[in-house]
C-alpha cells in the first residue's frame, strides 16, 4: 500500500519543484494558459482522467462530490493498466499528480490519489 507521501497533488499553475518527483498531468484537457515548459511534466496520462461525460456531469459542483467520487472510482477500476503505471512510478519515488481545477478540495486528482493509496499491492 503506497503511503500518502508518495503521491502528492499540485495545480498545474504552481511552479514545479525538485520535491515533486515525477510530475504527471492527470487531466483529459490541457490546463489553459500553461505552456509545456511551465508545466514541467514527465508524463500526460489523460486516459486516467474522468470520462468526458463524467467530467461534464460533475462540472465541479460540490453538491455532486460524493456521487462523483463513487462514479470516478468505478471508472478507475476499468483502467488497471493505467493504475499500475502510476503505482510503478510510485515504487521509483515521489509522484505528483498535476491537475488544472481551481477547486483544490473537489477535483478528480484527489479521488485518484485516494484510490492509488488504497491499492493493496504497490
Amino acid at each position: 500500500m503506497p503511503s500518502s507521501q508518495v503521491f502528492k497533488l499540485k495545480r498545474a499553475y504552481e511552479p514545479a519543484t525538485p520535491e515533486d518527483g515525477s510530475r504527471i498531468l492527470v487531466e483529459r484537457l490541457w490546463p489553459r494558459g500553461v505552456t509545456k515548459t511551465q508545466a514541467g511534466l514527465d508524463m500526460w496520462l489523460k486516459d486516467i482522467a474522468p470520462s468526458t461525460e463524467l467530467r461534464k456531469w460533475f462540472d465541479h459542483d460540490p453538491a455532486k462530490w460524493a456521487a462523483f467520487q463513487e462514479r470516478y472510482t468505478a471508472e478507475l477500476r476499468t483502467h488497471p493498466d493505467l493504475v499500475e503505471q502510476l503505482l510503478q512510478k510510485a515504487r521509483e519515488g515521489t509522484v505528483t499528480l498535476v491537475y488544472g481545477a481551481r477547486d483544490e478540495e473537489h477535483n478528480a486528482a484527489i479521488v485518484l490519489r485516494a484510490f492509488l493509496i488504497a491499492q493493496p499491492h504497490a
